[in-house]
């Protein structure tokens, strides 16, 4: 009797110590500190932003709960190093779909389309488009590891002098200090930018690119196939808008039409 006691006592209180233990697996999940809007770390520790919330429902369907990830910072240029370094289980940090990346890692995605842009003063009038960065010598700004930078040089504008920093903050705290005259990368995360200082800041110009965000996984991650069908689940039940608006609309940016989950992008 003593013993069946004793086994029922424990039994209980493992119970109760289980109860309140975050279910599912651990994720490692890589996003951007410092992109308003989309992934950012607040003061207080908090992350907010579209990809985070991307990120939070991709993991509950995967059977994680939401305390049990761990978000670490992926800068652009070391995004590919982090998956194939097993440091990350996924990276969502405005990880644009390309045949060089997919080399080296899977993508699930797209889940946002946005479009290459630039940011400048808001008194600056000679700067409306890429192909105005050729008449005179501008300073353009992008990170390290990014493709925006080469691309405005190799199509627009071979003369601009280009500036590369480790993040896109580095680069708007240059362009507010008058050290450099523009920054080019995608449209949505310059608006975030921009939407802290609309008296200084604004974006110029029509996107003159297409740049498919997907979520990044380990090359044969076989999660990827639960990942695809995650994202059109976010899609189709309206979580996906409700993030769009809730996180990118307040930056008074244009949201494109819901994107299209392809089976492998």
């Amino acid at each position: 009797m003593i013993r069946a006691v004793a086994a029922l006592c424990v039994l209980l209180v493992a119970g109760c110590g289980s109860s309140g233990a975050p279910a599912g697996p651990k994720l490692t999940i890589g996003i951007r500190f410092d992109q308003p809007g989309l992934g950012l770390r607040g003061s207080d520790g908090g992350y907010t932003g579209l990809d985070v919330d991307v990120a939070k429902y991709v993991a509950t369907r995967l059977g994680t709960d939401s305390r049990n990830i761990t978000f670490v910072e992926a800068r652009a240029a070391d995004r590919e190093s982090m998956l194939e370094q097993s440091k990350v289980d996924m990276v969502v940090a405005t990880y644009s779909i390309t045949d060089a990346r997919k080399q080296h890692v899977d993508f699930a995605g797209p889940y946002f389309v946005a479009g290459q842009s630039l940011l400048v003063r808001k008194a600056n009038a000679d700067i409306d488009g890429p192909e105005s960065l050729n008449d005179s010598d501008w300073q353009l700004c992008s990170v390290t590891g990014s493709t925006p930078a080469q691309k405005v040089q190799a199509t627009y504008a071979a003369s601009v002098t280009l500036e590369q920093h480790g993040s896109y903050r580095e680069c708007v705290d240059a362009l507010l200090k008058g050290d450099i005259d523009a920054v080019t990368t995608d449209d949505v995360i310059l608006a975030g930018y921009a939407a802290e200082q609309p008296e200084r800041l604004k974006l110029v110009g029509k996107p003159f690119s297409t740049e498919r965000y997907g979520i990044g996984l380990h090359k044969g991650d076989p999660r990827r196939r639960q990942v695809t069908e995650a994202l059109r689940s976010m899609i189709a039940d309206g979580s996906w808008q409700k993030f769009v608006t809730d996180s990118v609309g307040r930056s008074g940016y244009r949201a494109p039409v819901k994107p299209q989950v392809a089976d492998s992008p």
